[in-house]
This record gives C-alpha cells, sequence and structure tokens, in this order.
C-alpha cells in the first residue's frame, strides 16, 4: 500500500534572529520545480497562517537552508538560501540570508559534512545564491559542537555560543557590482538614495527625507500606507537601475531608512523585507549598510560618524537592540575605499531534528535522491 505522506529529514534550526528548516541538498527532488513544491508543502504555503507546515507564518520563520558537501577548491559546504513566500506560491533563490548562514556551520558538522577540531571549527561556505564566501567559525569544545555560550544578539533571548562570520568580498553579490549605478547617490522620486551591494541589494535612504524620524516603530510604518506606496515606488524604479529588473514579486532590494542613533549607536535603521518592516535587520543587511556608511558622498554622509583607521566598528541600531558590524577597509587614504572583509557575531541553535512530512501526492520520494555514504543518519539520542 502507498503511503499518503512522505518523510523528508531535517533539523528545524535557528539561525540568528531567522528559524527555519534545514535540509541536505540530497533529500529534496533534484528538479528545481519539483523541490520549491515541496518546500512550498514543507512550510505550509500558500497559507497566511502556514498552518499546515512548518513555517511561522512572519518573513523571518518562512525560511529553508539546503546544504550540500562542496566539490570547490577551498570550500567545504555549498548553502542555498529558499525564501518561501507566506501568502503566494513562490520560492525565491535571488537574495541571500545571512541569519540562516549561522546555522550552516554547526549543522554542517553534526551532519557529518565537516570534521570538527578541538575548540573552534571554521567552516568554509560558499553561498549559492551569490556566489560569495563566508567562513564561520563553530565552537566545537571536545570535538562537538556546543551551543551554549555568553553572546547575546538583539531579537534572541537568552544567551548562546557566539559564532563569528567573516564575509569575504561580497561586493556585487547579486547586482554584479558595489555601486550598480556607478554612483555613491542617485536621485529618485525626488529622494536622494545609495543604491548599493555588498551581500545584500540594499536602497539606502534618509528617513527624514521621506518625513520619518527613523525612530518609529515597525507598526507605525506599517500602518502608514502612503509612506508604504511611496516606499514602493521608489523601490521599483530602484529595482530597474540596479539591473534587478521588475522587483514587484522579488524580495530584493531591501529598503533601509537611516537617521541619527538613538541609544549611542553609529546610526539607527528601519528595514523592509521589501514591504513589512523587519523588527531587526539582516546580516547582510547590515554589512551593506555598514559599507554605504563608509563611502564618501552616500547619503550617510552627515548622519553618520564613521571611526578611523582600516577596521571600522559600526554599532547599526535597530527596532529591537543592536547588530555591531567590523569592516576591514582598504584604500581610505586617497583611493576609493573598499570593503575586503565583513565581520559579526551570530549566535544558532538545532531546535528539532526528525523529518517533516509532506503528501506524497506532491512527491514520492522516489526520485532525485543521491546517498551519500559520508552523511550520518539524524540520530534522536
Amino acid at each position: 500500500m502507498a503511503l499518503s505522506q512522505t518523510p523528508i529529514p531535517c533539523t528545524l534550526m535557528r539561525g540568528g534572529t531567522s528559524k527555519g528548516p534545514f535540509f541536505l541538498a540530497s533529500d529534496l527532488p533534484a528538479d528545481t520545480e519539483l523541490r520549491d513544491r515541496v518546500l512550498l508543502a514543507a512550510m505550509g504555503s500558500p497559507d497566511v497562517r502556514q498552518v499546515d507546515g512548518l513555517g511561522g507564518a512572519d518573513p523571518l520563520t518562512s525560511k529553508v537552508a539546503i546544504i550540500s558537501r562542496s566539490s570547490r577548491p577551498g570550500i567545504q559546504v555549498d548553502y542555498l538560501f529558499a525564501q518561501v513566500s507566506i501568502d503566494r506560491p513562490l520560492v525565491d533563490v535571488t537574495p541571500n540570508c545571512g541569519n540562516m548562514l549561522a546555522g550552516v556551520g554547526p549543522f554542517a558538522i553534526e551532519r557529518g559534512l565537516v570534521a570538527s577540531r578541538d575548540a573552534v571549527t571554521p567552516v568554509t561556505i560558499y553561498m549559492v545564491n551569490t556566489g560569495n564566501v563566508a567562513v564561520a567559525h563553530v565552537p566545537t569544545p571536545g570535538r562537538q559542537v556546543s551551543y551554549e555560550g555568553d553572546a547575546c544578539i538583539a531579537g534572541v533571548p537568552g544567551r548562546s555560543a557566539a559564532i563569528r562570520i567573516d564575509f569575504l568580498d561580497t561586493e556585487g553579490s547579486v547586482c554584479g557590482t558595489l555601486l550598480p549605478t556607478g554612483r555613491a547617490l542617485d536621485q529618485i522620486e525626488g529622494v536622494e538614495a545609495t543604491l548599493i551591494d555588498n551581500g545584500m541589494p540594499v536602497v539606502v535612504l534618509r528617513a527624514a527625507d521621506l518625513g520619518k524620524t527613523g525612530h518609529e516603530t515597525p507598526a507605525e510604518l506599517d500602518t502608514d500606507k502612503k509612506f508604504k506606496d511611496r516606499l514602493e515606488q521608489i523601490r521599483i524604479q530602484a529595482g530597474e537601475r540596479m539591473g534587478l529588473g521588475d522587483v514587484r514579486s522579488k524580495v530584493v532590494p531591501k529598503m533601509t531608512l537611516i537617521a541619527p542613533p538613538r541609544n549611542g549607536g553609529s546610526l539607527i535603521t528601519r528595514t523592509f523585507i521589501p514591504h513589512k518592516c523587519h523588527t531587526a535587520i539582516g546580516v547582510l543587511g547590515a554589512v551593506t549598510i555598514g559599507t554605504a556608511c563608509v563611502l564618501p558622498g552616500s547619503v550617510a554622509a552627515g548622519v553618520v560618524s564613521v571611526p578611523d583607521g582600516a577596521v571600522k566598528r559600526l554599532s547599526v541600531e535597530h527596532p529591537t537592540g543592536e547588530l555591531s558590524v567590523e569592516l576591514e577597509v582598504v584604500g581610505a587614504d586617497g583611493a576609493e575605499p573598499r570593503v575586503v572583509r565583513a565581520s559579526l557575531i551570530r549566535t544558532a541553535r538545532a531546535l528539532f531534528r526528525g523529518e517533516v512530512l509532506i503528501p506524497a501526492a506532491i512527491w514520492d520520494g522516489a526520485s532525485s535522491r543521491v546517498i551519500d555514504p559520508h552523511v550520518r543518519a539524524i540520530t534522536h539520542a
């Protein structure tokens, strides 16, 4: 008798301020269209509550990570990120997610893709979505992944082990170049903007130029329909200028308002992902915004006080706290500055290991799986 549901191994993980299932690529269909139907079923989309799946009815909890052993020289694992739409049958693999990235190292070690070291295990990760590389430094005392520690990040309760992530040469990750228009300052709909991509395509705007302080709550901004409509018109035009085409159905570019800080940071931000105001800020979004701050002539001029030195630490305030970004800049003395490394601290935690069940009518699980004998089976010990 045929089974009515197909079990698929996965680990539900929190990565930074995001959450979602982590899959081995070999446990999913190789065909892209079929894979996306499987992911929609697993997350319970489209449905505003995602009641029939693992999704949490919020963009931050409707995310998926697909991991595989890498065949690229110097790279240990490949990471494909998927943003699963909540109310539409859409799986978007255009952007990246630096928060979910925090869970890739622990997952890869625990599933046997990467051999652990004593104390700390560096995991070199190729971000398939954007073609960039990151190195996650995962605490592994006794050669076991540890989630316990003293690191605290805004938007996540409690404390966990610190995972330092180094982003290497992320400029132009989606748009092909750091400044897609060739300028640090553009004007759209009468508003000055910096269109930039250093890991995430972002349109950076001064909050004051849109009649905002930058200190409003996400709820206050989300209920201002006139403001949101204007922001979307700017986003659509910016998407065209950034070479992203018609972005009405895309989650990039992100829109970020900046303003002088309120709590001792370098600046305060309000980011839209892309239509709902983020309660925090994305990791790669923060890297990109930090990069805009160090570029002469950007919209950040006069808003942000940038520290001296080749290594600059910026504290990016957001609705639920702050995220500190460390940028290593070259060419700052007379030449056009370039960020060659961005580092920050994230935390992650495995929440559940097991199998997600999807209707067998969508996929019977019989095709497109590749068995890797080096990958550990999921255990419940």
